[in-house]
């Protein structure tokens, strides 16, 4: 038996590898802004109209980070920049007085299959 393997095409598929990974730091960027601010929409909305809170819609807003590897995004009430912006998580959990007013996680879940048909049309559009 011989050890010796021939294996063409190889670099050219190593090369593609390459330009997708390359190109995909942009669009990743776009899918994850658009989901991000879906989210946001959807979270305010459902937030709107609280009577103890009118002004927690307001507070609620994302920022992206990329660390080379990935990208992020959070997404939520600020609790120090906005008035009434501290009040967000006993509106989406609850507390000892009051039932839960869920915004972000319906947000979330409503945009999840988005999210995911976006991210797969950006990788056909990487790899041909």
């Amino acid at each position: 038996m011989s050890g010796d393997v021939t294996i063409t095409g190889l670099n050219e598929v190593v090369a593609e590898l390459d330009r997708a990974v390359l190109g995909a730091a942009p669009g990743a960027a776009k899918v994850v802004s658009k989901g991000s601010l879906n989210i946001k929409n959807a979270w305010k909305k459902s937030w709107s109209g609280i009577a103890h809170a009118p002004r927690i819609p307001t507070s609620i807003s994302y920022d992206m980070t990329s660390n080379g590897f990935g990208i992020s995004s959070e997404i939520g009430p600020e609790d120090d920049a906005y008035r009434q912006g501290f009040l967000g998580a006993v509106l989406e959990f609850g507390g000892l007085h009051s039932p839960p007013v869920p915004g972000g996680l319906p947000a979330l879940a409503d945009e999840e299959p988005k999210f995911l048909v976006a991210v797969e049309a950006l990788s056909k559009d990487l790899l041909p």
